[in-house]
């Protein structure tokens, strides 16, 4: 069992940053690759990025376009999304998520475990 908490949305201004977080407790954190996904009003969720077991694999959205970087730590099991230049587009709540095994995952049913989202508004 994998519980994960969000924190670090906000409110902020287009060209601004945000950095996410995702603290996870149980034993199986570091055997599990973990991802962030988003969900706009009205919109299916979406792969924003995902980093394997040890931290070398990372994989990144479309939407993404070089402006995020994801990274975890395994010591005090927590994974974060540092995002720059935010744009409204990138308004969202966002989502961690804990994949069902020790792979770097971009698909949402490749993930066992999610949590409850935190809000991201970007103003223009």
């Amino acid at each position: 069992q994998v519980q994960l908490v969000e924190s670090g949305g906000g409110l902020v201004q287009a060209g601004g940053s945000l950095r996410l977080s995702c603290a996870a407790s149980g034993r199986s954190f570091s055997n599990r690759g973990m991802g962030w996904f988003r969900q706009a009003p009205g919109k299916e969720r979406e792969f924003v990025a995902s980093i394997g077991t040890g931290g070398g694999t990372r994989y990144y959205g479309d939407s993404v376009n070089g402006r995020h970087t994801i990274s975890r730590d395994n010591v005090k099991n927590t994974v974060n999304l540092q995002m720059n230049s935010l744009n409204p587009e990138d308004t969202a709540v966002y989502y961690c998520a804990a994949a069902r095994g020790p792979y770097t995952a971009t698909r949402d049913w490749e993930y066992e475990y999610w949590g409850q989202g935190t809000q991201v508004t970007v103003s223009s």
